[in-house]
């Protein structure tokens, strides 16, 4: 039966040398494995034994340790977008929907119980910038691609009577990413998870309830 079941396999492999690694499975290894080391701490070694590639194999499915660097990155900020959109949804109320962002986001930081590792994009990328420009470049695209997802739901929660006209959605959103950052190197300089839930709540709480239609 086992015989059976991997011919039938190889027979529909497709022709050609099989690909020996999953580029997302070596991208969430190399992640990790930076988001503990940092970029400069981190060797071509330790990502080879986290990815299990040698380092031809690196090389030519990413680039050197940079590309494979900004890689991670990128795929760290299209993972935070589609969280944070979720979490978002309009059909969710405002409150409840800003909470349920910072309560994701302390459940990855928090992650790893022995050592909580905060944010990737921050703990890492933060002290790239001062010296590489691509990373600062993506520091401040992922920096803006937050703080917009934040506007467009404080736009249409003022536009769904759930704020009042008054409310500056542009204020509100870069006010609400900055809770998130906060959070984010607390949590990597040893606040608590619950303490830093707390600080959550009460940062929502003073956002939105001077703004309630009244």
């Amino acid at each position: 039966m086992v015989q059976k079941h991997a011919a039938t396999a190889s027979a529909k492999r497709p022709r050609g040398r099989p690909r020996a690694y999953d580029p997302e499975d070596a991208l969430a290894r190399a992640t990790t494995t930076f988001w503990r080391g940092g970029f400069a701490g981190t060797s071509l070694d330790e990502l080879s034994a986290a990815t299990g590639m040698n380092r031809p194999s690196l090389y030519g499915a990413f680039g050197d340790k940079r590309a494979l660097y900004l890689a991670t990155l990128d795929r760290y900020l299209a993972l935070s977008l589609a969280a944070m959109h979720d979490a978002l949804d309009p059909d969710r109320p405002l409150a409840e929907g800003l909470l349920e962002v910072y309560d994701r986001s302390l459940a990855l930081y928090f992650a790893d119980s022995d050592a909580p590792l905060g944010c990737f994009l921050i703990g890492t990328a933060a002290t790239e910038a001062a010296r590489d420009d691509g990373v600062r470049d993506k520091l401040s695209d992922a920096f803006r691609a937050l703080t917009g997802a934040f506007e467009a739901r404080f736009r249409a929660a003022r536009a769904g009577g759930e704020l009042a006209k008054r409310a500056d959605p542009s204020l509100l959103a870069n006010l609400a990413a900055a809770v998130l950052y906060a959070i984010a190197l607390r949590a990597r300089g040893g606040d608590s998870r619950a303490s830093l839930r707390r600080f959550a709540r009460g940062a929502v709480s003073q956002l939105l309830t001077p703004l309630q239609p009244t």
